[in-house]
């Protein structure tokens, strides 16, 4: 019988709750020294596979052990960060989804997601070079210390621009490293929210779950306060993603929504052997005048999914008619292809 494993971080216990949920065992992938809350929550995890370091995830012996207990890997963006895509690429380990998805996430390199935005005719936010910089911007650009996450920081103008990058860069939160991988986008006035989607190759659609919103620090904290105080303070918020809050759009978006994910779905058939499967997430501006601009793509299980976890989604159930959680609603596809004996078409 299949289990489902994941890297302990991230997602992990949506997954894994969801796949309780449909009578499947499951396999902790943790770190020593990380695995606590897998520990504490026994219900949901029955295995607790302890590594020193997550990269012990592609040795041989590790993926041995996998495969004799049938383990079937969720990815999601820990696994990408900590083991690296030529190493999961590599995997003999049975993936949900296409792994080969999971590089596509990054914004420079032939493989990028401004390049499936592009070709799907979504609007994104200009690309800038530091000379072309004409107005408000955010700034994306890997901190030195924190290298598995990506920094950002805002900017009015050219000048504002290049004053806090220096002073970033003096700071020591950035260095030359990091600048180089550096990518400047035109700042989107809007609401913001990430679109949880699922492409189901068994029912042959692609499904809108739910959707969320990031809390940051210290950005949480920074815009409660009055402008001068912010002004006074002379810092700049780090915009450190550290959990996520349900939210709903408005109805009648929802006909673009549909849009953007049939045709994202689509250009990845294009772009890539078998194309996106399962759960992925667009990350989007809905400017005034309504319409969606995506900054931002995860080709696997999105990070707020948590926040619907144990008590599920308000659009999962509009399929369902129980509202589920992404995590669920994985582990509801794998059942339905083990029952058709088409899980070939939804792994790799």
């Amino acid at each position: 019988m299949i289990k489902i494993a994941s890297v302990a971080s991230h997602s992990a216990l949506d997954i894994f709750d969801g796949a309780k949920d449909e009578g499947f065992s499951t396999i902790a992938l943790c770190k020593k020294g990380r695995e606590r809350p897998y520990q504490e929550f026994k219900r949901v995890v029955d295995s607790c596979l302890l590594l020193n370091d997550f990269k012990e995830i592609s040795n041989e012996e590790i993926q041995r052990v996998l495969m004799e207990q049938e383990a079937l890997i969720v990815p999601n963006r820990s696994m990408a960060v900590y083991l690296g895509y030529d190493a999961i690429e590599m995997m003999k380990v049975k993936f949900f989804g296409n792994r080969m998805m999971l590089r596509w996430e990054e914004r420079t390199g032939n493989k990028n997601y401004y390049k499936i935005l592009d070709q799907a005719k979504i609007r994104r936010p200009r690309t800038l070079s530091p000379e072309d910089v004409d107005g408000p911007v955010i700034v994306k650009i890997p901190e030195a210390k924190r290298k598995v996450e990506r920094g950002f920081f805002f900017a009015s103008d050219r000048g504002d621009f290049e004053t806090k990058l220096e002073k970033l860069r003096r700071d020591g939160i950035i260095n030359d490293e990091g600048i180089g991988q550096m990518v400047i986008e035109e700042f989107i006035f809007g609401a913001y929210f990430n679109v949880n989607y699922f492409y189901s190759p068994v029912f042959n659609r692609v499904e809108i779950i739910s959707v969320d919103r990031r809390i940051q620090s210290d950005w949480d904290s920074f815009y409660r306060l009055p402008s001068e105080i912010q002004i006074k303070l002379g810092r700049y918020p780090r915009l450190i993603e550290v959990g996520h809050e349900p939210a709903t759009i408005r109805e009648s978006m929802l006909e673009k929504l549909f849009d953007a994910g049939y045709s994202f779905v689509e250009t990845t058939k294009s772009l890539e052997k078998g194309g996106i499967i399962g759960p992925f997430t667009l990350q989007l501006a809905v400017t005034p005048d309504l319409d969606i601009v995506v900054f931002d793509v995860a080709p696997r299980i999105g990070g707020g999914t948590n926040a619907y976890m144990g008590i599920g989604s308000q659009y999962s159930k509009l399929y369902f008619g129980k509202p589920i959680s992404l995590g669920r609603r994985i582990a509801i596809e794998i059942k339905e292809a083990m029952m058709r004996k088409e899980l070939d078409i939804i792994t790799s």
